[in-house]
């Protein structure tokens, strides 16, 4: 281990890059602010609320899938990813920091009565609306703000836990009797927090957050959308964080046979994201429940057509077409490619998930939603880089990382 890098320092470019990235970011959140949020017209406040929603719960459920990650491989007995664990845990550190951001504008959404956001804020609308009337025990403030605290609160803390007992293989060798307690409560962590994600992101939390904006229309697979949206984009943004250490000379026990996993996992959930693409159109067609098209109508036929299949484009052909092939899921200009793409789809496709149900008239993709963007990755770029230089990147006395060191596929 004496001559392996453990320590990262941060290059002075990439604290640059990631001020300049806030920088721009703020001047954009600002001038969206005095423009548009304080508007005195709804549609222009509506712009406004809803990038600020969609950036914040795309970018909280990415960095949260990174703990997913982790913990659904420890529950499998995986030691593969030990030789860059450090890296979707550093990732994860975010969940608190975006999650806190994302509760500000939700609840200040919820609790400022914004009902041209959400419409099953309009008392008087849900007295007359009998669809709206059924939900009211699901789609009330009081629900969402209690479910919305303990989703991002038990995210944050049981994520926090896992970190923790992580750093315990930093501290002394282990014998065989430590290491099995080690392990042990490692995957009691790791079932906890897959249980609440399941219980989450694997349903009410995108029925909350995301489709109530359409609160007349419902899709049964809706989460499992979402989930498998934030799940490819998050592994792509491991994947670049990876390639990014490498090329740096750090990661010395992580190889081309871990990448070409990381690679497999953006091809196995590209696949599966555009199943449930597919399948939640597909399902209200073959039920011939027209009633249902109210949500896809606008997105395949009117102003957001070209992004829909955009979406397409991005997040299956590409990755069909690309990461297929063996070599190259090796290949570190293809796979930072392909995982810049991958993010930048799915970040798309949050976009029309949530303005083209706020906006449905016209496309309003500017100038704003790339300042939040930039504001996002700035903070990302900061914060993983700050955590990665707190502690070693390697987990040198973990049970599982000789059999990371020669993992073969």
């Amino acid at each position: 281990m004496a001559s392996i890098r453990q320590q990262f320092e941060i290059p002075g470019k990439m604290k640059t890059w990631s001020l300049a990235l806030i920088g721009v970011g703020l001047v954009a959140l600002l001038a969206g602010l005095f423009t548009k949020g304080f508007s005195a017209d709804e549609h222009e406040q509506a712009h406004f609320w809803g990038t600020l929603m969609y950036n914040t719960i795309f970018w909280t459920m990415v960095c949260n899938a990174s703990m997913f990650f982790i913990s659904v491989t420890t529950l499998a007995m995986g030691g593969w990813q030990q030789s860059f664990r450090r890296i979707p845990e550093a990732i994860s550190t975010l969940v608190p920091i975006f999650g806190a951001i994302t509760f500000a504008v939700l609840i200040y959404v919820v609790v400022s009565d914004k009902h041209h956001i959400y419409h099953w804020l309009d008392k008087e609308a849900v007295a007359k609306d009998a669809i709206l009337s059924g939900k009211a025990g699901f789609l009330n403030p009081t629900f969402f703000i209690v479910w919305t605290t303990l989703t991002i609160g038990l995210w944050s803390v049981l994520g926090w836990r896992m970190r923790q007992i992580s750093k315990e293989a930093d501290e002394a060798p282990m014998d065989q009797v430590t290491g099995a307690k080690f392990i042990l409560r490692n995957t009691v962590r790791a079932a906890l927090f897959t249980v609440w994600f399941a219980l989450t992101v694997g349903s009410t939390v995108p029925w909350l957050w995301m489709m109530s904006i359409d609160a007349h229309w419902y899709s049964t697979m809706y989460s499992w959308y979402t989930f498998a949206s934030t799940f490819v984009s998050g592994m792509s943004l491991i994947a670049l964080w990876v390639i990014y250490l490498k090329n740096k000379g750090y990661l010395e026990y992580t190889n081309q046979e871990h990448l070409q996993d990381l690679g497999k996992f953006m091809f196995a959930f590209s696949i599966f994201w555009t199943y449930l693409w597919f399948s939640q159109y597909m399902l209200i067609w073959y039920a011939n429940i027209p009633e249902e098209t109210v949500y896809f109508k606008h997105r395949v036929q009117g102003p957001y057509k070209g992004i829909f299949f955009l979406n397409l484009i991005i997040n299956f052909i590409c990755p069909l077409l690309i990461l297929m092939k063996r070599a190259a899921k090796r290949n570190y200009t293809l796979m930072t490619f392909m995982a810049v793409l991958i993010v930048f789809g799915h970040w798309l496709d949050f976009y029309q998930m949530v303005m083209g149900s706020l906006s449905k008239e016209h496309v309003t993709l500017g100038w704003l939603d790339f300042g939040i963007l930039s504001l996002f990755v700035g903070l990302m770029i900061f914060f993983v880089g700050k955590s990665l230089a707190s502690k070693p990147l390697i987990a040198k006395y973990h049970p599982f990382l000789k059999e990371s060191i020669i993992h073969h596929v």
